[in-house]
């Protein structure tokens, strides 16, 4: 019998649905908010508007793309947290309404549990006939495969967002322990707030991943933590840059519009290195190969690059989710609660989101 899955997440700025049957995704849409583009970041209030807005037209359309109707959907998983409380009310209360409508189970996920199971995507193909696994993998032959694969258990995940940076030992689909993070800022917030220093636009992100492509990243060099252990701390790091870009225009106006892709460079070069560094040390002390990233900075070419770099000296095998299902999406939460649905861990009527988890 057919276990058929709807995911909704709405833990920031993006609205999602996603159908997910047998653990394989039948259809994933996203409702971006471009209004947050004019303040610089996102607005909360103005967040929730816009889940309350899309939350109906998304799932419609994503039910419509995997051909199911809601009489044929078995449970309901909703990102619970962390994030917005705003905009993770909008998610909850459609998945509540949704599931006690139908009389079906409800699954609570973790949003971060979400982005680490985007490694065990599989996506039915057009004819039906032969499936996809979503991502790529590094095979022991050190070079990038065609043939996409999972990770195997345990694993270590160096999961990367604007919100979170962490480094976990994945035991199970649902087993995982955290043993390095920040204990400030996320590499995320980092280059999106370094980003609006530099007048770019947001997210910054992609925009320094872009211009830092023809810039050198040795041009310019920012304080880098000595923190004990796994755990990171980019706050310092954005002290330095700040500092750094002050002096410099001090004696000269133009030195951003002069500079600007090898800032970009320098920068990433940065993050991507401590990220790598920690990771390293991970590896080595675990004894773990197998290494797998997720979240919105898994998208960083850098970052990907030097995972890959790294695989090759080490013979490590290497995960990295498609593009897609790096950022938010309600693929990763149907995923999750396509593995808790098998275990049977529903939730009741009376759950309330958290914005800390």
């Amino acid at each position: 019998m057919s276990i058929t899955i709807l995911g909704i997440e709405s833990s920031c700025d993006d609205t999602s649905a996603a159908v997910i049957r047998d653990g394989y995704l039948l259809s994933n849409r996203i409702a971006n908010q471009e209004v947050h583009r004019l303040y610089g970041g996102v607005v909360p209030e103005l967040a929730s508007r816009a889940h309350q807005q899309n939350i109906i037209p998304v799932v419609d359309t994503a039910m419509k793309e995997a051909g199911v109707i809601p009489s044929e959907i078995d449970a309901v998983a909703f990102t619970r947290g962390p994030g917005l409380m705003g905009s993770l009310l909008v998610g909850t209360s459609f998945a509540k309404g949704f599931a006690l409508s139908r009389g079906i189970p409800l699954i609570e996920v973790n949003h971060l549990q979400g982005h680490v199971l985007a490694l065990f995507l599989r996506r039915m193909t057009d004819d039906g006939r032969r499936m996809e696994e979503e991502g790529r993998r590094m095979t022991d032959d050190r070079r990038p495969s065609s043939v996409a694969g999972h990770p195997s258990f345990p694993f270590l995940c160096l999961l990367v967002s604007g919100g979170h940076t962490q480094i976990l030992i994945v035991r199970d689909h649902l087993e995982m322990e955290i043993i390095g993070q920040t204990i400030d800022d996320a590499a995320g917030e980092a280059f999106d707030k370094c980003g609006k220093v530099l007048g770019l636009p947001y997210p910054a992100g992609p925009v320094i991943d872009r211009l830092a492509r023809v810039g050198d990243p040795l041009a310019f060099t920012y304080s880098r933590p000595r923190i004990p252990g796994l755990n990171y701390s980019f706050s310092g790091l954005k002290t330095s840059f700040l500092y750094s870009l002050r002096d410099h225009l001090k004696e000269d106006p133009e030195f951003i519009s002069k500079n600007l892709n090898s800032l970009c460079a320098s920068l990433q070069f940065t993050i991507v290195d401590i990220l790598m560094n920690k990771l390293r040390r991970a590896a080595e002390q675990t004894g773990i190969r197998e290494i797998g990233i997720a979240g919105g900075v898994a998208a960083n070419s850098a970052l990907k690059g030097a995972l890959e770099t790294e695989a090759s000296k080490q013979g490590w095998t290497v995960h990295i989710p498609t593009l897609a299902y790096t950022m938010d999406n309600a693929a990763m939460i149907g995923i999750t609660g396509h593995y808790k649905y098998l275990r049977g861990e529903f939730t009741g009527q009376d759950v309330a989101p958290v914005a800390r988890m």
